[in-house]
């Protein structure tokens, strides 16, 4: 089912997301990779304030490559989302909601969906100057100094993704492998 849906994400509109539903994202949304990810933990551990509020928001895991002449953002495509895994259910805790990326996510992160109601999409891999034409603006607001890993606010119109893991924990990839076993089952 096709559903759009605005960032920052409401509670009703995260509760209707189903795995498996197309979804088009417009509004505001976060870049941060693995060494933007250490460093909110850093700042976490030292109680720090960090650099965005997490409270219904989206993190994007991805680091585009540099802006062609007359283009807001470079290729954007997602990077693998279990590399942020042991950062994740500290952010969600702290109100984040959705996430944007590629492959499976660890039980813990999981879990920590269903304790806080958030969503997991992915972005097509191998589609970043696609994905890119959506993005309407881009700022860096912290950690300039990690290039590519700095995160930036996009803001983005019917952003592509599909719901992976919904906030009642039911995994796309999950029921995928269960449809296949049970086709070739019956094939049998």
């Amino acid at each position: 089912m096709e559903k759009y849906i605005k960032a920052p994400l409401r509670e009703e509109d995260i509760k209707n997301l189903k795995a498996g539903d197309y979804v088009y994202i417009t509004g505001t949304i976060y870049t941060a990779r693995d060494a933007a990810h250490k460093r909110m933990a850093d700042s976490l551990r030292a109680s720090e304030k960090l650099p965005l509020e997490m409270d219904h928001n989206i993190i994007y895991y991805m680091g585009p490559s540099p802006a062609r002449e007359g283009r807001v953002i470079g290729s954007a495509g997602p990077t693998t989302s279990s590399r942020m895994d042991k950062y994740t259910p500290d952010l969600l805790d702290l109100g984040l909601k959705g996430m944007i990326g590629k492959g499976k996510r660890s039980r813990e992160v999981i879990d920590a969906m269903i304790r806080n109601k958030a969503v997991y999409f992915a972005a097509v891999g191998g589609a970043g100057a696609l994905l890119s034409k959506r993005i309407q603006s881009s700022e860096v607001i912290a950690y300039e100094d990690l290039g590519t890993e700095a995160i930036r606010r996009l803001e983005v119109k019917n952003f592509p993704v599909i719901v992976v893991i919904d906030s009642e924990g039911n995994n796309l990839y999950g029921m995928a492998t269960e449809q296949y076993k049970s086709h070739r089952e019956e094939k049998s």
